[in-house]
């Protein structure tokens, strides 16, 4: 099954009585700038998914990050709402930048839905190519899915601390942190109380994954830099800020044929919860 899929393809499938399309444009300066958006325009047939309502959990203050995943039993039922089940084929996208379509990919295949693809260059791919538009709202048939969850690994920051160094010294998790530069170093921090880094962990922006036009780099060139970040024998953990952006990474790495990468949640804003956690900053 084909990770991208491309607009002219998509505008081919919409009458698909097997397909469900989901817009997850989401904005974290502005949390009601995606549904906006949404209500002046989107592809006919979709659905939305918030950020924060549909693809997060509860957050706890002082335990969890900005953005936890949502429990498992509520994701099923929302799966369920938008009338998804294991077999159906299900397209995200977002304005172009496929972070938060990312964010909905990791979670669907989560639950065991392998026909997850993202709209490449989103949003903005769809207008530029005067694919159709709506402004009206589908209502769908609530499935009776049974899902299995479970099948994207993670990790906790429990289990960070208890390997974040083994017996050698060496990190026992290849951690890779999905932040721009400035925020890995601890030089600016506009989002969470604290700056730095987790202790071992090397930094790849998800940005990076992409080329000028916002289209993700080819298979050949992402496998060889996420052959680079992750070596031969290393056990791939990403993270973030909030657990959303590391999942660009995983879905990057996942197109260049790269399976097994592990999130960690709760990323960054969970991290510095607790101050017996170690910091690094540089």
């Amino acid at each position: 099954m084909p990770l991208l899929i491309e607009p002219e393809m998509l505008a081919t499938l919409l009458k698909d009585q097997c397909l469900v399309v989901l817009d997850t444009r989401f904005s974290l300066a502005d949390p009601e700038q995606g549904r906006v958006m949404y209500n002046q325009g989107h592809i006919p047939g979709a659905l939305y998914a918030d950020l924060e309502a549909d693809l997060s959990g509860l957050i706890i203050p002082g335990q969890t990050g900005r953005h936890p995943l949502p429990d498992q039993a509520d994701w099923q039922a929302t799966l369920r709402r938008w009338g998804i089940d294991k077999h159906t084929r299900v397209v995200v996208y977002d304005d172009g930048g496929h972070a938060m379509a990312a964010r909905a990919w990791w979670l669907l295949r989560w639950a065991g839905i392998s026909q997850a693809m993202i709209l490449h260059g989103g949003m903005k791919a769809w207008l530029a190519g005067r694919y159709p538009v709506t402004i009206d709202v589908s209502e769908m048939t609530e499935s009776q899915g049974d899902f299995t969850m479970g099948h994207m690994p993670t990790v906790s920051a429990l289990d960070l601390m208890a390997q974040i160094e083994t017996e050698a010294g060496r990190p026992g998790h290849k951690l890779i942190d999905a932040r721009a530069y400035e925020r890995f170093r601890g030089e600016e921090e506009t989002m969470d109380s604290q700056a730095g880094h987790i202790p071992g962990a090397v930094c790849h922006p998800f940005v990076d994954n992409l080329d000028e036009e916002g289209r993700f780099l080819s298979v050949n060139r992402l496998r060889e830099i996420f052959s680079s970040l992750v070596g031969d024998d290393s056990r791939p953990v990403f993270y973030c800020g909030s657990g959303v952006t590391a999942c660009h990474n995983i879905f990057a790495m996942e197109l260049a044929g790269l399976s097994g990468a592990t999130l960690y949640p709760g990323s960054w804003s969970e991290w510095i919860t607790d101050s017996r956690r170690p910091v690094a900053r540089g």
